[in-house]
């Protein structure tokens, strides 16, 4: 640009002016067009009102409750007036003699979890639509549907009942020749029974989504490469998973986020003071120090932290989602 086609400083002013106004102007067109849209979806938005209401009294209000974390929390006192301590519970919690044993657990659970639970619903909906015969499937999806409607203490009930020594897993072990295994009370045992009893409890309802996502495959597609001569196998991988990869990949993120949200039901019900070394985890800590032993301060942090970390792991993978593969959460 030469000296005398440098735009002077009136010119400058002019132009910045003329691009405030127009924002100016886009601002209240674009406040105008919801006003407009307000009287005239009125209902929908009257409708809404329910739900925003449910979040903002029993997900936003509670998080007030989160100061306590920071604070010696006294009950004459009151949340507000309890003294500020700034990290001293997380501190103490970091140095405890608890706090890599609860890590390791919660980490070696959600992680075994995430990796055998979570393919396993992949695989049944990539089979069950090979499927031709229509009974056949509705069959099979109810049997593997129906432990979803079981209650956690139904299941854990049944899993006492098959693993005791006397039980029949321990039948068939002793019918080949094996010595019986107290499953229960071995520390070993513990997170191999958790996830492989969660996988036969969510598999088949987990499928449902993927199932739905197949099904909206375009037939003309497999037509299409059955002429070509590709196999049954070759359709699956080239037309079926690469279909239903967006949904893949958006509850892969969504079971990051919960990695360490091991729940606490489950695992306060198969845990006994045999197991203790495996199975406790950072849900069943929370419990014994805030209910049991009421140190509500120090459980407030510990559950905040484990909060916190899988929210960073929620972004961490939701952004390499992004890079990766163009599909995300947000």
């Amino acid at each position: 640009m030469t000296l005398a086609n440098k735009p002077t400083l009136e010119e400058s002013s002019a132009k910045e002016t003329k691009i405030s106004n127009k924002k100016q102007r886009e601002k209240k067109n674009h406040w105008a067009e919801w006003k407009k849209s307000l009287r005239k979806n009125w209902e929908l938005y009257l409708l809404l009102v329910p739900v925003i209401l449910y979040f903002v009294v029993f997900h936003y209000y509670p998080l007030y409750g989160l100061q306590i974390a920071f604070k010696d929390f006294i009950a004459t006192k009151g949340i507000a007036d309890s003294p500020w301590v700034g990290f001293k519970h997380f501190e103490r919690f970091f140095d405890s003699y608890y706090f890599w044993r609860l890590i390791k657990n919660t980490v070696g659970i959600g992680v075994f979890t995430l990796l055998v639970a979570f393919p396993v619903p992949i695989i049944i909906a990539l089979l069950l639509n090979e499927v031709k015969s229509l009974r056949y499937k509705k069959f099979v999806q109810t049997v593997i549907y129906a432990p979803h409607f079981l209650s956690t203490v139904v299941v854990v009930g049944m899993l006492l009942l098959f693993l005791k020594p006397d039980g029949m897993i321990n039948q068939v072990i002793m019918l080949f020749g094996g010595n019986p295994i107290d499953f229960i009370t071995e520390p070993a045992w513990f997170k191999s029974i958790y996830v492989l009893s969660d996988v036969w409890q969510t598999m088949g309802w987990s499928s449902i989504i993927y199932i739905a996502a197949l099904a909206a495959v375009d037939p003309a597609q497999h037509e299409a490469a059955m002429i070509d001569g590709a196999s049954k196998f070759k359709r699956i991988i080239h037309i079926n998973i690469p279909a239903i990869m967006p949904t893949i990949v958006i509850l892969f993120i969504l079971n990051m986020g919960s990695v360490m949200a091991v729940g606490f039901e489950k695992v306060f019900l198969m845990q006994n003071d045999l197991n203790i070394s495996t199975s406790d985890v950072i849900s069943t800590f929370v419990y014994r120090s805030g209910i049991l032993e009421a140190q509500y301060s120090f459980s407030a942090a510990v559950g905040l932290f484990n909060s916190i970390i899988n929210f960073v792991l929620l972004i961490m993978v939701n952004k390499i989602a992004k890079k990766v593969s163009d599909t995300s959460l947000w």
